[in-house]
């Protein structure tokens, strides 16, 4: 008896582990399924932006813009906004992804008719086709997808009449079918479940259909007036559920829902100008998030300063290799606080929504026209190498210009020498700070081997000093100075750093981005700000200090007291002394070049250079790997 019951335990644990295996087996061939469903769309759909979509990656952790159920075993989100596609959805492609739940190719150049395999998707909860240039009527029978319950097709070239089958959709709270060139009546859509419903701007006639009048009239601009023909009978809260996840709050910035209501409002207060819709903006955030930001007190996010019609004829221009997802509407949405502002701008730490960090500088003062900001950016945008800071994107308009950095957690140099010491602040110990002085030395001398060796940084400061992956300097702003309008004489954030011969900061020269350096390596070197005041409120100037320090021959008194505690290291501070003496010598003609300056440095603890991980000749022939997001 016992060995049959033995032999049925046996027996049981077999079945069950063939079933775990059959079940393996099935989700790993829908998953293949699925990933060649991605690959024939990407593959027969032209685009501008390149995609690291590779049949050796993992598409699950590694494909952009790709989310997996939980499981592992199939697609359930597509976001690839902004990648610049181009020409019709092909058939068969996505319409093969039945698992798929979210999907978002808005801000595109998708042309052709809706797609009509996609009534394959009878999964999918939210449909984000907006910024396209589709064309033709809609689908007749919506109901095919009964979960849906975002639909955003506005600011496409749709006609004919708005289906009434949207009347079916009982979970539907967004709908947004604006500026198209939809006609005839509105149909009677009684779904009570409906926040949001934008259809302004197309050809519609008629009355507005009595389960819809609780709505203001402000969705309904831009067609027939007689549809303005009614009293409101309530006023509901016209809000549209986040793009990535319809129940997540999005505590720090301004969600989708309530930017989508400013538009609303914004499309009837709109002769108000500018000004007023900064400050509908400012209180829907309070009243929305019940929280007051996380900006400085009149400062804003970069993105909640353009306006949505300049949106929608400028985008972010992504430079190639670039493998982000998102476009100009996600940096509108994105939570952000203030890092700092410079001497060409203030940067901010952007959040969006799927989590990804990054750094969005606003210019201020550009002077150069859209041509020459163009240009200068695509020099910019080529720089590839592990200690300069990689340009991701831009975005240019009349009133705004932004750029779109990579986010590096551990902050700036100027952050850690003179930030505030809280209880787990490690002072940089002296190995860093040379790894610092190495890194920063090789990204200025690439700067100025650009565009010709004609490229000059013109803002190398410590604020725009980081640590790359490696711990290594990385310089960021390279060749700003070309772009922006003169700076009144002197700018106390930049004064300390600035050669004495630049009286204007767009006509600085590799041999002042020399003096600039020299200016950081006395600062790793003292732990002192350029520009610092005494306890006697005695306002101090770093490089004529150390000058009168090593000429009265107290050259030990220039040192930090925190690089003291460190043995056998006394050498290598009085050689890199002398290299940060040589770079800031008064006449710029006698100052080395950056590239000799590079050589110089690394001589200091050659072993440090020798490191094939941080050789020169690696990093200027490979795509540099940006950080994590909060690593």
């Amino acid at each position: 008896m016992e060995k049959l019951q033995s032999l049925g335990l046996y027996t049981l644990v077999g079945i069950m582990f063939l079933m775990f295996q059959v079940e393996g087996s099935v989700a790993e061939t829908l998953l293949e399924s699925d990933k060649n469903a991605l690959l024939d769309f990407v593959n027969k759909l032209p685009h501008l932006r390149s995609l690291n979509w590779s049949e050796e990656l993992p598409v699950c952790r590694n494909w952009t813009g790709i989310s997996c159920s939980e499981d592992g075993s199939r697609v359930v989100s597509v976001r690839l906004p902004g990648v610049g596609f181009q020409g019709p959805i092909p058939e068969n492609t996505l319409s093969r992804l039945s698992a798929l739940q979210i999907l978002s190719l808005r801000s595109n150049g998708i042309n052709g008719t809706f797609p009509l395999d996609f009534g394959n998707l009878k999964n999918l909860t939210s449909l984000y086709l907006q910024y396209n240039n589709f064309s033709g009527p809609l689908p007749l029978d919506f109901s095919v997808w009964r979960n849906l319950s975002v639909v955003n097709l506005s600011n496409n070239g749709f006609n004919g009449h708005i289906p009434s089958s949207f009347s079916s959709l009982n979970q539907l709270t967004a709908l947004n079918l604006a500026e198209n060139s939809l006609s005839g009546e509105i149909p009677d859509l009684n779904l009570p479940n409906l926040q949001l419903l934008n259809l302004s701007g197309n050809n519609l006639v008629g009355s507005v259909p009595r389960s819809l009048q609780r709505f203001p009239k402000s969705v309904f601009v831009g067609n027939s007036d007689s549809l303005l023909d009614y009293t409101v009978t309530s006023s509901p809260l016209v809000l549209a559920p986040h793009e990535q996840n319809l129940k997540t709050k999005n505590v720090g910035g301004l969600s989708e829902r309530a930017l989508l209501g400013i538009v609303v409002a914004g499309s009837v207060l709109g002769i108000l100008g500018f000004g007023f819709m900064l400050l509908v903006c400012l209180v829907r955030r309070k009243t929305v998030d019940g929280l007051g930001g996380e900006f400085e007190k009149g400062d804003m996010s970069p993105g909640k300063v353009i306006s949505r019609s300049q949106g929608a004829s400028n985008k972010l221009v992504f430079f190639e290799g670039c493998n982000y997802a998102f476009d100009l509407e996600d940096l509108l949405r994105a939570s952000a606080e203030v890092l700092g502002k410079g001497t060409f701008g203030t940067a901010y730490k952007a959040i969006l929504e799927d989590g990804t960090m990054v750094v969005v500088k606003r210019l201020k003062d550009v002077t150069a026209g859209k041509r020459d900001f163009k240009q200068q950016m695509d020099v910019i945008g080529r720089i590839k190498h592990e200690n300069v800071t990689e340009l991701r994107a831009y975005y240019y308009s009349k009133d705004e210009k932004l750029m779109v950095y990579d986010y590096y957690s551990q902050g700036s140099l100027a952050l850690m020498l003179h930030g505030k010491q809280g209880e787990n602040t490690i002072p940089l110990d002296w190995e860093t700070r040379l790894k610092i002085a190495i890194g920063a030395a090789r990204g200025i001398a690439r700067v100025h081997a650009e565009n010709n060796g004609k490229l000059v940084h013109g803002n190398v400061k410590s604020s725009n000093v980081f640590l790359n992956p490696h711990q290594f300097g990385c310089v960021s702003d390279p060749g700003l100075s070309a772009v922006m309008s003169a700076l009144a004489l002197p700018i106390a954030r930049a004064a300390g750093y600035r050669a004495p011969e630049v009286t204007d900061t767009r006509k600085s020269t590799q041999p002042s981005d020399v003096y600039s350096f020299g200016v950081i390596l006395l600062e790793l070197l003292t732990g002192k700000s350029p520009i610092h005041m005494t306890n006697g409120d005695e306002v101090i100037h770093l490089v004529r200090w150390v000058h009168s320090v090593v000429r009265e021959e107290w050259t030990a008194e220039v040192f930090d007291v925190e690089l003291l505690r460190y043995p056998n290291i006394e050498e290598e501070l009085v050689e890199m002394l002398q290299i940060g003496m040589s770079c800031v010598v008064r006449m710029p003609d006698q100052r080395p070049k950056m590239s000799e300056v590079v050589k110089m440095v690394e001589n200091v603890r050659p072993s440090l250079s020798k490191n094939p991980a941080y050789s020169d000749a690696k990093s200027e022939n490979s795509t540099p790997m940006p950080p994590s997001p909060g690593a």
